[in-house]
């Protein structure tokens, strides 16, 4: 019984205190907004709080380790620029990894081929269309331009089937010989000066691997 008079007196007591402070809040002006628990930051110092950065140092020795952080990240990009021409392998991107790889890189690099000339070919081509000659253009673009397609395709397919074949002999256990043609007639495309990794043979070398030369 006293417990049911207690329960309805509090909630007689909220539902007064709730009405009087609407009440409170009806004879204010129109724009009154309540007051918060605390005042509303300025914005200079709401603007000094985003440009901090999430992890700043806290005290110098915070700091000379982080700049030493910064200083080892840019000698590590230095590293991957510079050591991948010089043929340090742990350098190369994941694609450029295994034996079967490099078997494929120096097979392409010991070779001239027509397909690495296949971007200064492209920029003749353009620059012979300006001419004006219907004819000369006809025959540029309806034979010259054809007629190289067809070599760079042949010439890539026939490389691919070739690095294969030669590379799942030397290297059956490779996992990297999957996909060897497509990586081998790609590289072939680029020019000799522009590849990456760098050539490590000359034209004209033998890219048999000496275990098996």
């Amino acid at each position: 019984m006293f417990r049911r008079r207690s329960a309805s007196a509090d909630t007689d007591s909220a539902i007064a205190e709730s009405a009087s402070h609407e009440a409170a809040e009806a004879t204010q002006p129109k724009g009154y907004t309540p007051k918060k628990g605390v005042p509303t930051p300025k914005r200079k110092e709401s603007e000094k709080d985003l440009r901090r950065p999430l992890n700043a140092p806290q005290n110098r020795k915070e700091a000379y380790r982080a700049y030493r952080d910064r200083l080892e990240r840019q000698r590590q990009r230095d590293a991957r620029r510079s050591g991948a021409p010089k043929g340090e392998e742990r350098y190369f991107r994941r694609q450029d990894h295994g034996q079967a790889r490099a078997y494929a890189r120096n097979y392409i690099d010991s070779r001239r081929s027509a397909s690495e000339f296949f971007l200064p070919f492209s920029i003749v081509i353009i620059a012979l269309l300006f001419i004006n000659h219907p004819v000369f253009q006809v025959m540029v673009a309806y034979v010259v331009w054809p007629l190289m397609m067809v070599t760079i395709v042949a010439e890539g397919i026939m490389v691919a089937r070739a690095i294969k074949k030669r590379a799942t002999e030397y290297f059956p256990d490779d996992p990297t010989v999957k996909g060897i043609g497509m990586y081998a007639a790609m590289r072939q495309l680029q020019f000799r000066r522009l590849r990456l990794p760098k050539p490590v043979v000359k034209v004209g070398d033998d890219p048999t691997p000496r275990r098996f030369a």
